[in-house]
């Protein structure tokens, strides 16, 4: 933009102009096509992440200078339509009174200019007055995108800074532009074209199309490490989560170029060393180089592995009050000798203070120090507990929550106002508020108080949908094909309470359920909730009866601590066993008809595990009652004991897709009173807790006779069962969603539970039907099974063979169960 002044003929007045040169014919430079009418034509599209200098904004002084002398006596303002003249008035920098001079008049211009408002301004003396003419700035009327599929349109108008109504500018469009490649970019989108097009409209107003030609994704053709010597490449690119490009791949996206991917996994690369002993490793340097095509990237890791360190010394020293060191050496997990790991390390580290702090040492600190000797090849360990900074807690903040209530958030919390504040408890604030599945995103942050030992403590929340409506089908080897419907609310009127209602039908099965559940009962540490159900069975493809109920169920629950909770339920139902043949054993006829049931149970848990869902490690211990008799029609105690211990293989395969699980159980039923002893209440074996065997399949059963020739499932009193399973990952599908597993399970029931017994042909005469598989003999599987997380819902299947069994126990080499909900 320059200056520069021009005589009037007419008058001998001089003009002090400045224009833009070819503004909107090629604006900066880029494939920008201006177009009179409704219709634009793009100019070709250059390549993608390519920039353009924009011509800079220049202002110099004019060549001939307009004369000092006079006085500004008025302001005349010419050209403007939308904007008001005042308004312009106030951008410059001459007020009337204000002598003519180059200077001021100069800075008026520039600040005119800079406003963005205008195309073109001149400014023009006449006698004593001061002419402002102006050639306003288009409008935005509307904003348009074409040809783009991956990324909506409301995505893309999120990254632009022009917006419809404001004014145009051809440099932010230009920004805009790059803002929507880089958009593409994140969507590993890196050959994708832009090109800005403007359609010129009436009363100085213009449309904005973004024409966009998206490309092909970018995949990642080849990745490369430098400088490993301990590990494989494909060891290597078995820790990273960014894959090399194969069909398999069709369902993921873990071969497409990112490069926030790529700094994760030189953070994976840097853990993993560091788990395995190497102190010293260092990324050397990470580079993604996109090939001439455009089409794909070749990744490469440079590393310096360093040398490999062991445990050496693991000492403890302390200078927290009444905590001598020799009293913390029981928690430390680590021995010498070991490989050094470094989470390990922190871990210990962590478990140690959170173990401090909750008796009685709310400001214990534990810093693990380490000293290198690369001669030996060992790592010397010291923990060093001492008392960190008094921090308590002045205020917390609620932000963002527009439909949860501020209590459900704050029940969440470790802490309250007053409470001492440790670094811990940001941690494990964010992890319980997300546990709640009411937010997209957690934030926890804090700040000084109004004192040096006073914390301001802040919780930030993004709300999202937490109403479930839900169609579902699927299939089971145990009900055959299956329909489901719910409506659910998880969090009714933002009180946190999960309430419901779903019905299930399926060849063998029908269902339905009304449940509501407080897990903060009056605000206390109190899970309270109650379910009315009706449960219709119909198994007579291996059972020769049909079992229903009706009723309801109370519960309630409470936790001690993060570990061990404990919970109860009362269940009232109306039972019945119906649709018996006139071949049914004479056990499953003497059940025929209905039942009340009144019983009260209780179940204690602790539990270790790193996750409840798909845990890796840890482990956990359950223990519970159940008590028939409060009325009703049953009487009788059953007792359940339950386990599982979960083992990381990770040391051995360098993979955290690596688990062996063990799991065990009992359980035994005993009778009291009078009451009646229906077999819909007995342990039952096979299927999901014996692979291999059908369900109830393993135990007690009849035998047939003359005219009652079926065979009949009764179960028992008296179960165990115990497994082991090694979880895997399976080649090239792991990105899939697919892992693999081997398993060989174990168990047995036995002990019969029967209101008369028909065993003894001499006392039952006609009425005698044998039974056998009554022993506590074991039965034994093993097998192979694959899960498959599919976009489809969850898929399983288990391949199981019976290696020890009784002469009839009934048998089921496959099982499988697929469904989803949507």
């Amino acid at each position: 933009m320059g200056f520069h002044a021009e005589s009037d003929p007419d008058g001998g007045r001089q003009i002090l102009r400045g224009k833009r040169s070819a503004l909107f014919v090629s604006v900066c430079m880029l494939p920008f096509v201006v177009v009179a009418g409704e219709k634009a034509q793009a100019a070709p599209g250059r390549a993608a992440r390519v920039h353009s200098p924009a011509p800079a904004r220049t202002a110099n002084a004019a060549a001939v200078q307009i004369q000092p002398e006079g006085i500004i006596e008025n302001i005349r303002v010419m050209g403007n339509t939308r904007i008001e003249t005042n308004t312009v008035l106030s951008y410059m920098v001459v007020r009337p009174g204000d002598p003519f001079t180059q200077d001021d008049l100069d800075r008026s211009l520039k600040t005119l200019y800079a406003t963005g408002l205008f195309k073109d301004v001149t400014l023009r003396r006449e006698g004593r007055d001061l002419i402002v003419r102006l050639q306003e700035n288009p409008i935005v009327n509307r904003i348009v995108f074409e040809g783009n599929h991956a990324l909506k349109d409301d995505d893309l108008r999120k990254v632009l800074a022009l917006k419809p109504r404001a004014v145009f500018s051809a440099e932010i469009t230009g920004d805009d532009r790059q803002r929507i490649l880089d958009a593409y970019a994140q969507k590993a989108r890196f050959s994708a074209v832009v090109t800005p097009q403007i359609v010129r409209l009436a009363h100085n107003r213009v449309d904005v199309i973004f024409k966009v030609n998206e490309g092909p994704e970018t995949k990642i053709r080849k990745i490369a490490f430098v400088g490993n010597k301990a590990y494989t490449e494909a060891a290597l690119a078995g820790v990273i989560s960014s894959k090399e490009s194969a069909w398999y791949h069709f369902m993921s996206s873990s071969d497409q170029y990112s490069p926030d991917r790529i700094k994760y996994d030189a953070e994976l690369l840097r853990r993993y060393y560091l788990r395995n002993g190497y102190v010293d490793f260092q990324i050397k340097d990470v580079k993604g180089e996109l090939s001439p095509d455009r089409k794909s990237f070749y990744v490469t890791f440079t590393i310096d592995e360093g040398i490999r360190y062991r445990l050496g010394k693991v000492d403890i020293r302390s200078s927290l009050r009444h905590v001598p060191a020799k009293s913390l050496r029981k928690y430390v997990e680590l021995f010498p000798h070991q490989w050094y790991d470094g989470k390990a390390v922190q871990d210990n580290a962590t478990d140690m203070e959170e173990q401090l702090q909750s008796d009685g040492h709310p400001f214990a600190q534990v810093r693990p120090t380490i000293a290198r000797n690369p001669e030996k090849h060992i790592v010397n360990l010291l923990f060093d507990v001492s008392e960190g900074p008094r921090h308590y807690i002045e205020r917390i903040d609620i932000n963002g929550n527009t439909i949860t209530q501020d209590k459900v958030i704050r029940r969440q919390l470790p802490f309250a106002e007053g409470d001492p504040y440790t670094p811990s408890y940001k941690k494990y604030s964010k992890e319980n508020v997300q546990d709640l599945g009411f937010f997209k995103s957690v934030d926890v942050t804090d700040t000084p108080g109004s004192a040096p030992d006073r914390m301001n403590v802040a919780v930030g929340v993004v709300e999202k949908p937490t109403g479930e409506f839900s169609l579902g089908g699927g299939y089971s080897t145990d009900v055959g094909v299956i329909g489901n419907v719910g409506l659910k609310q998880h969090n009714l009127l933002g009180t946190g309470v999960d309430a419901g209602i779903s019905g299930t039908v399926s060849l063998w099965q029908k269902q339905a359920d009304i449940s509501v559940t407080d897990p903060a009962f009056m605000g206390r540490n109190l899970v309270v909730g109650a379910d009315i159900f009706y449960i219709e069975n119909n198994y007579q493809t291996y059972q020769n009866y049909s079992e229903g109920r009706y009723g309801i169920t109370l519960r309630m629950g409470y936790s001690y601590n993060r570990y061990l909770s404990q919970s109860w339920n009362y269940n009232l139902a109306r039972r019945w066993v119906g649709d018996t043949w006139s071949e049914s054993s004479w056990y499953v006829l003497d059940q025929k008809g209905k039942s009340l049931l009144s019983q009260i149970g209780t179940t204690l848990m602790y539990d270790r595990r790193d996750n409840r869902m798909a845990p890796r490690k840890g482990y956990y211990v359950s223990a519970g009652v159940d008590f028939a008799g409060l009325g009703g029609d049953e009487k009788y105690v059953r007792g359940k004991i339950n386990g599982a211990y979960y083992v990381p293989l990770d040391d051995l395969t360098n993979s955290h897709n690596w688990t062996l699980a063990f799991r065990g159980g009992a359980g035994y039923l005993g009778d009291w009173g009078n009451g009646r002893h229906d077999i819909i209440d007995n342990f039952y074996l096979g299927g999901n807790n014996l692979r291999g065997f059908l369900d109830g399949g393993a135990g007690p059963r009849t035998v047939g006779v003359t005219d009652h020739s079926s065979e009949d499932l009764i179960g028992g009193r008296f179960m165990y069962n115990a497994s082991v399973q090694l979880n895997f990952p399976l080649p090239f599908l792991t990105d899939m969603g697919v892992a693999g597993r081997v398993f060989s399970d174990m168990g047995s029931l036995a002990g019969l539970r029967v209101k008369r017994l028909y065993t003894d042909a001499a006392t039952a005469g006609s009425r005698y039907t044998p039974v056998t598989g009554d022993s506590l003999t074991p039965r034994w599987s093993a097998g192979a099974g694959v899960s498959w997380k599919s976009p489809f819902g969850l898929l399983n299947i288990d391949l199981g063979v019976p290696i020890m069994r009784s002469r009839n126990d009934r048998t089921q080499l496959l099982r499988f169960g697929f469904g989803q909900q949507f």
